[in-house]
């Protein structure tokens, strides 16, 4: 499975990614940083990627065209440190 990272991603985790998912890449690494969410749902739909994001508006183009490309759309509430540390 080939992940694309969407710019809300930081491009720092890759590297961990590529140990399971070798092929893994965030927009800003393939020069889609200041592209619009349907350009990078193109790149990832011919470049057989599943898009990795925290916004739903993936979720939305994905209502409208269907599949490919996935989505896996990340829903993190506030993390917060145990009081004391």
């Amino acid at each position: 499975m080939k992940l694309l990272l969407d710019e809300n991603l930081s491009r720092r985790i890759v590297p961990a990614l590529r140990t399971a998912f070798p092929e893994t890449s965030q927009v800003a690494l393939i020069g889609l940083e200041t592209a619009d969410d349907r350009a990078v749902w193109d790149f990832a739909k011919t470049g057989e990627y599943v898009i990795v994001t925290k916004d739903e508006d993936f979720i939305e183009i994905q209502s409208l065209l269907g599949y490919p490309p996935k989505v896996v759309l990340l829903a993190l509430g506030q993390l917060h440190e145990p009081a004391g540390r």
